[in-house]
């Protein structure tokens, strides 16, 4: 098929699955129909319109931009299913039943376009079954897609096809998952739950049971099963409350109906916990009713405890030695674990050897290579590694006779040996599952390659799994220059890539010399310059841990210093003669931020969060954020018949003072930190691909940098508007003495200072102010307890 590029979407069930996936869609710029039931009372649409706005109000939030709930169309099945005509794809997203979902087919059927794809979003339904319902003419254009909760931020997205699916049918869907939204697709066997949840959901059974057998509490297993072992910080239980207790049951359910003794070895492990029996009754299903594993009372986090039905004071943590033994190399730390002597490290042992063994014995029943089911765990449950990855990193032929004496000892979950392939032929002399030619696939006995399409070519450096080729972007290309902070190289010897290597990509001294020798040699050699430094962050904001050293030396006269010079360093990027581009993903703060708006433009990932933060510590924005902000304020006055300059200045000003960050990329264009013009990227692993494009196009577009212009400024009057405003918020008891003096100063940079409304000024005039009030603070007794509050403990004290 052509390239398949949906110009609408219908979504069939407005839930909090269906709903938060249309609005991902929209966050997109697809235009969208969401479908529901007629509403019994009030308009048709009123199931479906109540949804939309529950998007607004809904945490984590699943709009960019909360005012795009209004772009989503709502319709109903009793008025509406014509609009199906109009659609390029149909996802449907009802209630996990299959009947349910089986009526509404025969129902949509007719009214779904010839040419338009229809997906199920199941989380673990049989996808051969639900297309038994289909037309013969329909069911090559239909397969399964499996969204993770929440949609917007999950990764991962499962595509599984039916008997009759066509395969063009799957790579145009996945290419159109996989740029347009962002995803990071894995092809699924079409077997109960799939892949992440089928190996997720009994991981999280086995930990229950482990829990059980070792007498560990729910808050010590939560320490010991998230960042110290390498997977999302919330660990189990939480993790369990946050997905929802019903949808639990609901996943382990289907295990449990689908599967028997006869096709599963592991079958009797996938008894429903007493404990998770136990709160469904009581309708304690985790965060959405407020009480699940846990709940808060107050300020303090209880846990349950099953003996009394009731909740008990939480916060107990894992002994340090398992601490310990977890932060050590893969090959120590399992040996050690497989060695302890204690509860916690034999519990630790039991959920690695029960994950090794239930992905090998059903890794060729859900997956056609181990790759997948690493790469699905990985993004679906929040694994730094995937499990074969663990494995063969910690010695795989030791692990596998650790794991083998186990089973035979009877102290695994089966009875089930481990696979013959495990100790014999490739991969037992390869050491592992995954090597430079491929991943095992034990239905073909090779090793093979991930699935390269041409959406695949946008992505310079996709993510590998341990042990598989592919090259890194931190030896890639021709190394130009490279020190501790910062390496410039290039992929094609058109453009130059300059990548932050400092911690949190902060930039100190050493960093902007090298921006600055960045430009110059881009200057001399390069049609052009790329910032990105390959993962999150973009930058944290200016290094000042680097700076205290030489106050504590040399007084305020080092830190003006080295303002100054960061500004220089903004000054240069703007006025390059080649374009300098910003490929921002993640955290884009304080000198990140400036970074970022100096350059000629802009590509961020969709989940990039910039603003201008430091107020947080006291301080204000001092490498040219100010500047920046009464910039643009004349230049959008200039474009404008309103002649009132404060009007564009105030929601900058507003910005910068209260510290605002945008939530998304989408947020953050809001608030200036993005233009029109800059590019928004949805796959983080496109990111450099699409910013490299952009670069070379605005140089062969004759790119030439800004004139240097001096603007107006809002003056003595508009600085006297915005301190009134400021004292009644002071005297209201608003904000603090010190934030008010912190506003005041931003408000005397931005307005010009003392000199006229309309008064033309320069950059570096600008850039003088900042630095006057950046030096003036950081004397300030409370706005140095707000650094070393922030540097000790990484949170803002508020003062």
């Amino acid at each position: 098929m052509n390239r398949f590029n949906p110009k609408k979407v219908a979504v069939l069930g407005a839930g909090v699955m269906g709903a938060q996936i249309a609005a991902h869609l929209v966050n997109l710029k697809v235009p969208v129909v969401l479908f529901d039931l007629p509403a019994k009372d009030g308009p048709k649409n009123g199931v479906v319109t109540r949804a939309i706005e529950g998007l607004r109000k809904m945490k984590p939030a699943p709009l960019g931009v909360a005012d795009d709930a209004g772009l989503i169309e709502p319709a109903n099945y009793g008025d509406d299913l014509a609009l199906l005509g109009e659609c390029d794809l149909v996802i449907e997203a009802i209630a996990e039943r299959m009947d349910w979902k089986r009526d509404l087919y025969a129902r949509i059927a007719p009214h779904v376009a010839p040419h338009a794809v229809l997906a199920s979003n199941t989380s673990g339904l049989s996808i051969t079954q639900l297309a038994e319902a289909l037309p013969e003419s329909l069911r090559p254009r239909f397969c399964g897609i499996h969204f993770f909760n929440p949609p917007r931020y999950m990764f991962l997205v499962e595509l599984i096809a039916a008997p009759a699916t066509e395969p063009a049918v799957l790579d145009g869907l996945e290419a159109f998952v996989t740029t347009t939204l962002g995803k990071g697709v894995v092809r699924a066997k079409d077997s109960p739950n799939f892949i992440a949840n089928r190996v997720g959901i009994a991981g999280m059974l086995a930990t229950m049971k482990e829990a059980q057998r070792y007498d560990l509490g729910f808050d010590v297993v939560d320490d010991l099963t998230g960042k110290k072992m390498g997977r999302a910080s919330s660990g189990t239980f939480r993790t369990a409350d946050v997905v929802g207790l019903d949808t639990m049951a609901h996943v382990i359910r289907t295990l449990q109906d689908k599967l028997s003794a006869e096709t599963d070895p592991f079958y009797a492990s996938y008894e429903t916990p007493p404990v998770l029996s136990a709160l469904l009754e009581m309708g304690h299903l985790g965060q959405k009713a407020k009480a699940g594993f846990y709940k808060k009372a107050g300020r303090d986090i209880l846990r349950f405890e099953l003996e009394s039905r009731d909740y008990v004071p939480a916060g107990q943590k894992a002994d340090e030695v398992y601490s310990r033994m977890l932060a050590k190399p893969a090959p120590e730390r399992l040996k050690l674990l497989r060695h302890a002597t204690g509860p916690q490290g034999q519990f630790l042992w039991a959920l690695l050897r029960n994950s090794f063994h239930y992905a090998a014995v059903h890794l060729a029943d859900i997956a056609e290579t181990a790759r997948d089911v690493d790469l699905a765990m990985r993004w679906g449950f929040g694994m730094k590694q995937g499990p074969f990855e663990l494995w063969q990193q910690a010695g795989w032929l030791q692990v596998a006779q650790w794991v083998q004496e186990d089973i035979d000892a009877g102290r695994a979950l089966s009875k089930a040996p481990l696979p013959r392939w495990v100790f014999e032929g490739p991969v037992a002399e390869a050491g592992g599952v995954h090597t430079p030619e491929g991943s095992w696939n034990p239905g073909t006995g090779r090793f093979e390659p991930p699935r390269r399409l041409p959406v695949h070519e946008r992505q310079l450096f996709p993510e590998t799994v341990l042990g598989a080729s592919g090259p890194r972007f931190e030896t890639a290309g021709r190394t130009l220059h490279e020190d501790a902070s910062l390496r410039l190289w290039t992929l094609d010897d058109e453009v130059l890539i300059a990548s932050l290597k400092t911690k949190m990509h902060v930039i100190s001294p050493e960093l902007a010399e090298g921006l600055q020798r960045g430009v110059e040699l881009a200057e001399q050699q390069f049609k052009a310059m790329v910032v990105w430094s390959g993962d999150e962050p973009f930058s944290a904001g200016a290094d000042l841990q680097s700076m205290l050293p030489a106050f504590m030396a040399v007084g305020v006269a080092a830190i003006e210093d080295a303002e100054q010079h960061l500004q220089q360093t903004m000054l240069r990027i703007r006025y390059a003669g080649v374009p300098v581009v910003s490929a921002i993903r993640g955290l884009a703060l304080g000198g990140g931020c400036e970074l970022a708006v100096y350059s000629a433009r802009r590509v961020a990932a969709l989940e990039s969060y910039i603003g201008l933060v430091e107020v947080g510590v006291g301080l204000v924005p001092g490498a040219g954020g100010l500047t920046y902000i009464a910039r643009r304020a004349a230049e959008n006055q200039r474009l404008s018949t309103h002649k009132d300059l404060l009007a564009f200045l105030t929601e900058g000003f507003t910005a910068a003072a209260m510290a605002k960050v945008g939530t998304s990329a989408l947020e953050s264009r809001q608030l200036g930190y993005l233009l029109d013009s800059d590019l928004i990227v949805a796959n983080k692993d496109e990111l450099l691909w699409v910013a490299l494009n952009e670069a070379r196009t605005m140089a062969d577009n004759g790119w030439r940098a800004p004139l240097r212009r001096p603007f107006p400024v809002a003056g003595r009057n508009g600085k006297a508007t915005i301190q009134g405003q400021l004292v009644n918020m002071r005297d209201g008891g608003f904000i603090s003495i010190h934030d008010f003096r912190i506003a005041s100063a931003i408000a005397h940079v931005v307005t010009g200072g003392d000199v006229d409304a309309g008064t033309l000024v320069t950059e570096d005039y600008l850039m003088k102010l900042e630095r006057e009030a950046f030096c003036a603070l950081v004397q300030h007794p409370k706005t140095q307890d707000r650094i070393l509050g922030m540097l000790s403990t990484g949170k803002p004290l508020r003062n």
